[in-house]
């Protein structure tokens, strides 16, 4: 009905009028938020009020970094780690350079993660957060660097960890050095849990590819959210080398749960809360636990 009413009003206006003195009204391009899952109309600010999730479905859109890590960490709490670290092109990759450039103008990040120390409800955690606007997520050499480090000083501080994961895979454009992220996150996530710290996973859509075949897949507990994509390769890949049709629902945040790969699926809203939780089960209140 909304997007109905929308149109009628719509037509009755030019979207870009050539000059001020027709008097012909612009109809914000950002009014409306229609949802690619069911088609569903809301208005923009109830969207985003909602944590960006359809109303009518519950289809939860993409969010980048800072709107993850202002909706889960404590505000203030946030202490970045490695700001300053950003890819160069180790195979003079052909533009490659100047995509991680105009990438860095319009996204506001140096590379597709972020990491630091916060608490998430007094709780605190060394956290990670990938944003899939920075090139799909893709795992180069500071991808990888940025969560072994993160590893390695929640280690030292005797920190758990909460990851929220979202990537297309290995980056092409780094070639076999994006490749040997695989083995050194996984060796920092094996180091961290020897000292019998907690790793918690929050899979996002989408999670794919390299990511999702080392650190993604390592957590003590694993989370999803709702009706995301999980896998390694692609269906097509998948169905052509096994020779058999796949459900319909494979590599779905509910088929995975069904299957054992993953421990629950939470609904965004309740994300915080229930990361704090998980934290709290593991890590009793200690005389010294910073409460911002």
């Amino acid at each position: 009905m909304l997007e109905d009413i929308f149109n009628v009003v719509k037509s009755r206006f030019d979207p870009e009028p050539k000059n001020q003195s027709s008097g012909k009204v612009k109809i914000p391009s950002d009014l409306l938020f229609k949802c690619p899952r069911c088609q569903n109309v809301m208005f923009m600010d109830d969207f985003k009020g909602n944590a960006k999730v359809c109303s009518a479905c519950g289809y939860h859109a993409r969010l980048t970094a800072a709107e993850r890590l202002d909706m889960t960490a404590d505000k203030g709490s946030f202490i970045e780690y490695d700001k300053g670290m950003a890819s160069l092109n180790p195979l003079d990759f052909p533009d490659y350079s100047q995509k991680l450039q105009e990438l860095k103008q319009k996204t506001g990040m140096n590379e597709a993660i972020i990491t630091g120390e916060c608490t998430i409800r007094t709780r605190p955690c060394v956290i990670g957060i990938m944003d899939s606007h920075f090139m799909m997520a893709s795992m180069g050499s500071v991808v990888g660097e940025k969560v072994t480090r993160a590893f390695e000083r929640a280690a030292e501080k005797n920190l758990p960890v909460v990851l929220f994961t979202a990537s297309g895979g290995a980056r092409m454009q780094e070639g076999i050095i994006s490749l040997m992220q695989m083995a050194k996150t996984s060796a920092a996530v094996g180091r961290h849990s020897a000292k019998g710290l907690l790793y918690i996973t929050v899979l996002t859509d989408p999670t794919t590819g390299g990511v999702t075949a080392s650190f993604a897949s390592l957590g003590d507990i694993i989370i999803a959210e709702p009706k995301i994509l999980v896998g390694f390769a692609g269906r097509r890949v998948i169905e052509g080398t096994i020779k058999q049709r796949l459900p319909d629902d494979f590599q779905s945040a509910e088929f995975l749960l069904q299957h054992g790969f993953i421990d629950m699926i939470v609904e965004r809203r309740k994300m915080r809360k229930t990361l704090s939780r998980l934290i709290s089960y593991h890590q009793p209140e200690r005389e010294g636990v910073y409460h911002g």
